[in-house]
């Protein structure tokens, strides 16, 4: 606690922090605020990674079970710039946390909690941790909203993992809503109570689905105007201290623009900005434009010096992964047109071939099947309970489109699956 006594020792813990990578930020916060706030475990939600917007360092007993529903209901408590202490859920349990939030101006924001290992907790404490955190997101959040190109390649890669969850959640509510209708029908329960329990099921399973579906549009997407608003406020120091006028035509769309799209877009414009502005620039007019299936990001300026106005290679480099191609008008004596034009549409995914629908467990148990081996003999090979292989065939029946275990069996011959070694 003495140590960030010292401003040399507070600035080389910040330093540190913001030099890390996206996968270290919160294990080296969760050390830093250590010192001063011990704590089981931390949980971060951001609103600025589509791609893996929950992490979580320590304790895996607590870290192991954290869940979006639950950071969600955190970050409608925080405060931000403060620690706030709360008694609430995280891990499955009742526990006494702090939740640290932050709003930067560019970016969504963060929430982190943390499992504070003492019951009391000094006031000197929380504010440093408040502070250190809002600095750190800060970083955090103009790092998210201007991604390197493996990171734009990764996100679309991710899209398509993230199709085949999309896939699985429908099953297992599908599962779900199968199990409440033998709930229904079931002779055990009097059909008022059958019904209420069902029912009472059905709606809390449709409000988390729907929680679900809204919190992944807000992650993975924001309306195309409130995406041009966030370049106009990185682009406002630049518009206010310098002698060239810079006018900004937003889309006037609120359609939702994915997040690699809309990072960037603003990536884009920020740069050919600045370009225009080093070619001796007196007048930029920055522009975006919903047109078709495609967003195009316009910049016109009356430099003279048209030569250089190709767009650099570090901007070819961002749009790129995102199937994007330019467009340039340069006429000496009258300045440059350049246009960024990135399709909205991700590509579409080849057809999975059927066997590909199914996880490496399912293989397993439909070689069994394609054997002719009975549940019984696949679960001893397999080492798992009967029950639980009628469960996977019951999967793999749907994902195969099929209504017979011999159906399954022809079409894994067919396919020439592979053989399972026994």
């Amino acid at each position: 606690m003495d140590e960030w006594s010292d401003p040399l020792y507070v600035l080389s813990q910040v330093e540190r922090m913001l030099a890390a990578t996206r996968a270290e930020l919160l294990p080296r916060f969760s050390a830093a605020a250590a010192a001063v706030l011990p704590h089981r475990a931390a949980a971060m939600e951001t609103g600025d990674c589509s791609r893996i917007p929950i992490k979580v360092h320590g304790d895996p007993v607590i870290t192991g079970a954290v869940t979006s529903a639950e950071l969600q209901r955190l970050a409608a408590l925080g405060v931000p710039g403060q620690a706030v202490v709360a008694e609430e859920t995280l891990g499955g349990q009742r526990r006494k946390l702090v939740v640290l939030t932050s709003a930067p101006v560019i970016g969504k924001g963060a929430m982190i909690a943390l499992v504070p290992t003492e019951d009391a907790l000094a006031d000197r404490a929380l504010e440093i941790v408040a502070k250190l955190w809002g600095v750190v997101s800060v970083s955090a959040a103009q790092r998210a909203t201007d991604p390197e190109p493996e990171i734009i390649a990764s996100n679309l890669a991710a899209a398509t993992a993230r199709a085949q969850t999309i896939t699985d959640l429908g099953q297992t509510h599908a599962t779900t809503l199968a199990s409440l209708l033998a709930v229904l029908r079931s002779r055990r329960l009097g059909d008022a109570a059958a019904r209420q329990t069902a029912t009472d099921l059905a709606a809390a399973a449709l409000v988390e689905l729907r929680s679900v579906a809204d919190r992944d549009q807000e992650l993975s997407a924001e309306p195309a105007s409130a995406a041009f608003d966030t370049l106009a406020a990185q682009l406002d120091p630049l518009v206010r201290h310098n002698d060239m006028t810079v006018d900004l035509a937003g889309p006037g769309d609120d359609r939702p623009l994915p997040q690699d799209i809309a990072h960037t877009a603003r990536t884009v414009t920020r740069g050919l900005v600045l370009a225009a502005l080093e070619r001796g620039s007196s007048r930029v007019r920055a522009s975006w434009a919903i047109d078709g299936g495609a967003l195009r990001i316009t910049v016109r300026d009356d430099g003279p010096d048209v030569a250089r106005a190709v767009p650099g290679t570090g901007l070819t480099e961002r749009i790129t992964p995102l199937d994007g191609r330019w467009e340039v008008d340069a006429v000496p004596g009258w300045g440059a047109t350049i246009t960024a034009i990135l399709p909205l549409g991700v590509p579409e995914t080849p057809e999975l071939r059927p066997l590909d629908r199914l996880n490496s467990r399912e293989l397993e148990v439909l070689a069994g099947i394609a054997r002719g081996k009975r549940n019984r003999q696949i679960a001893e090979e397999l080492r798992l309970t009967e029950h639980t292989v009628k469960f996977h065939v019951r999967k793999i029946l749907g994902k195969l489109e099929v209504t017979s275990r011999g159906e399954a069996a022809v079409l894994a011959r067919e396919l020439r699956l592979a053989p399972v070694s026994a």
